[in-house]
């Protein structure tokens, strides 16, 4: 991964050339972060509600193409935007092929976990990406896919972090605090930051950070 010095030199030029300067502030943890995986068929359903596909494409709405996903090249997982229901359905596949060559049994291996990551934006630039979208009003952030891949690095960058982190979260078994501290985590099948369905507290805007971990 390159140096944090360098993606925040690549964010500021970004920012320069006209994408939204949204910052990371900080990632969460909740009640809501964990959630195991039974089946295959709720599996193919996460993946399909998460790429907006399938009986999820309804919620494939303009500002999808903000969201970021895990595809895979060989063994290696890239990261990427997709502007079609095509590339989507690609990313889909692949997963699903990785998944069948893992040989999952679904008894306790396969876990959903979600983080909430909270952005900052001047309020200035804020009201610049006000919109109305079906008749409802919402925010859309214009981002080069440089820009977007750089926010995303944060966001990784948070997750990675979060291991060295006493973090006391209400609710939590011993389970979960461990797959806060990744341990006996063998596989990541898919991540992804989604963009498309944000929501606001008081001054933070927050995305979703998905990952489903292999234990």
């Amino acid at each position: 991964m390159e140096s944090m010095r360098e993606v925040n030199r690549v964010m500021e030029r970004e920012i320069a050339k006209g994408s939204s300067p949204l910052k990371l502030d900080h990632i969460e943890f909740g009640e809501y972060s964990y959630q195991e995986i039974t089946s295959k068929e709720k599996l193919l359903e996460v993946l399909s509600y998460l790429l907006r596909i399938g009986d999820f494409s309804q919620y494939a709405g303009k500002t999808v193409i903000n969201n970021v996903y895990m595809d895979l090249k060989g063994k290696k997982p890239v990261f990427k935007r997709t502007k079609t229901a095509i590339e989507r359905n690609n990313i889909f596949a692949t997963i699903r092929r990785y998944a069948k060559k893992l040989k999952l049994e679904y008894n306790g291996d396969v876990y959903l976990e979600t983080v909430r990551c909270y952005f900052d934006i001047p309020q200035e630039n804020l009201e610049k990406c006000r919109y109305t979208y079906q008749g409802n009003e919402t925010y859309a952030f214009v981002m080069s896919d440089k820009y977007i891949m750089a926010l995303y690095t944060h966001c990784l960058v948070a997750r990675k972090e979060a291991v060295s982190r006493d973090l006391q979260i209400s609710g939590f078994t011993e389970k979960e605090y461990g797959m806060v501290k990744l341990e006996n985590v063998r596989d990541v099948l898919f991540q992804a930051l989604l963009f498309d369905d944000i929501q606001f507290d008081i001054d933070k805007i927050i995305a979703m950070g998905i990952t489903i971990y292999i234990r």
